[in-house]
């Protein structure tokens, strides 16, 4: 397994990212500000999108497993790279997502609380419904973990 930084020609990469974040022009707002990881085993299994949100403050602003490849432990990889690599110059890791029973349990094995929410952010911000594991998502959770 290695994980390795993509500096150019992020977009190939959509199919993946759009995984986790289902509306293109929405990530255009962060991939080209954001830094892109990959993590391969056997072949490009994970990525993840983060941006400096000033203050000491790293946003994971989008991180997705391949539908073959989850379960695997890939996405707490990523999440324990991030960490490890980002530790000298950032307090806090902040994650956004909806209030899925898919992704928020996960965040919070991996050492996330909730922080805060924005009401209506996906109702506001997409021009489709987003609807996880059979919930319509509305509200974006944040959630933040130590460094």
């Amino acid at each position: 397994m290695e994980i390795r930084e993509i500096k150019t020609g992020k977009r190939r990469f959509m199919e993946l990212l759009l995984l986790a974040d289902e509306q293109e022009d929405m990530i255009d707002k962060y991939l080209d500000r954001g830094t892109m990881f990959v993590l391969e085993d056997e072949g490009v299994r994970a990525e993840c999108v983060v941006t400096d949100e000033g203050g000491g403050l790293l946003e994971i602003k989008n991180i997705a497993v391949d539908p073959g490849s989850q379960g695997k432990g890939y996405g707490r990889a990523l999440i324990e790279f991030i960490k490890d690599h980002h530790s000298a110059g950032y307090d806090v890791i902040q994650v956004g997502t909806g209030d899925s029973p898919m992704t928020v349990p996960f965040y919070e094995k991996c050492g996330f609380v909730r922080h805060h929410v924005v009401k209506d952010f996906f109702t506001e911000n997409y021009d489709h419904p987003i609807i996880e594991c059979g919930v319509l998502l509305t509200d974006m959770v944040y959630l933040r973990m130590k460094i």
